[in-house]
């Protein structure tokens, strides 16, 4: 768990991640984020506490510039509004159509927050998260195959062009690639399979790559073996 300032940044100014990941002696396979813990480390008061402080930015950009190339897995917080109704009837009892509404509202609003937070943690690369409530679950599938799904088309199109003209620069619309942003559109696809938003067979109709270069994982091997050819 990363939940301190000092597990960033060490007495000496240092970073103090890759200390901890040797001093595990090889047992380290994933860093969890603790947000509530963290953000409290850093003075920042209870209303302010939340997953998308830059606070908390800070400190995942450093882990994954700590653990990057390692294999260790990263893993964000939680969001601890739960989404739960506000008022419950006693034995016997029913809600007033005001507490109803009152209910739905509160559980909406956790929700959104939720789905806003995952979907945060997916802009910034945290593909893992913590959920404490299984009502978080369909706000996080929802924001999961939402961020995949969405960029889908266009993701399919850049791909399958690049690889066809074998790593020449091209220009789909208005967006440039070129070798560089090749394997953040092969990330792109396995993250997706990985977490079922897209099936393996999709991606390689779409794609135009065999299952034996979707699966490699590597761009530059694609490239390089389709050279060869």
């Amino acid at each position: 768990m990363v939940e301190t300032t000092q597990s960033i940044i060490n007495h000496r100014g240092e970073s103090n991640l890759p200390l901890l990941l040797e001093a595990a002696r090889g047992r380290c396979t994933a860093a969890h984020f603790g947000t509530y813990d963290y953000t409290a480390s850093c003075q920042i008061t209870a209303a302010h506490q939340h997953m998308t402080h830059p606070a908390c930015d800070f400190a995942r950009h450093m882990m994954q510039v700590a653990f990057g190339g390692t294999g260790v897995w990263l893993s964000d917080g939680a969001t601890n509004i739960m989404p739960v109704p506000a008022h419950r009837a006693a034995a016997g009892a029913t809600l007033t159509e005001e507490q109803e509404e009152e209910n739905r509202r509160s559980v909406h609003r956790a929700w959104k927050l939720h789905y806003d937070h995952v979907q945060h943690s997916l802009t910034n690369a945290f593909y893992q998260g913590w959920d404490l409530h299984p009502a978080q679950l369909p706000t996080r599938y929802a924001a999961v195959y939402t961020f995949f799904l969405e960029s889908l088309e266009a993701a399919s199109e850049r791909l399958s062009n690049f690889v066809e003209k074998a790593a020449r620069a091209t220009l789909v619309g208005d967006v440039f690639d070129d070798a560089a942003t090749g394997q953040g559109l092969l990330n792109y696809f396995l993250r997706a399979i990985n977490c079922g938003a897209v099936s393996e067979p999709e991606a390689i109709r779409l794609t135009g790559l065999t299952t034996d270069e979707l699966r490699s994982g590597s761009f530059v091997k694609i490239l390089k073996n389709r050279r060869h050819l």
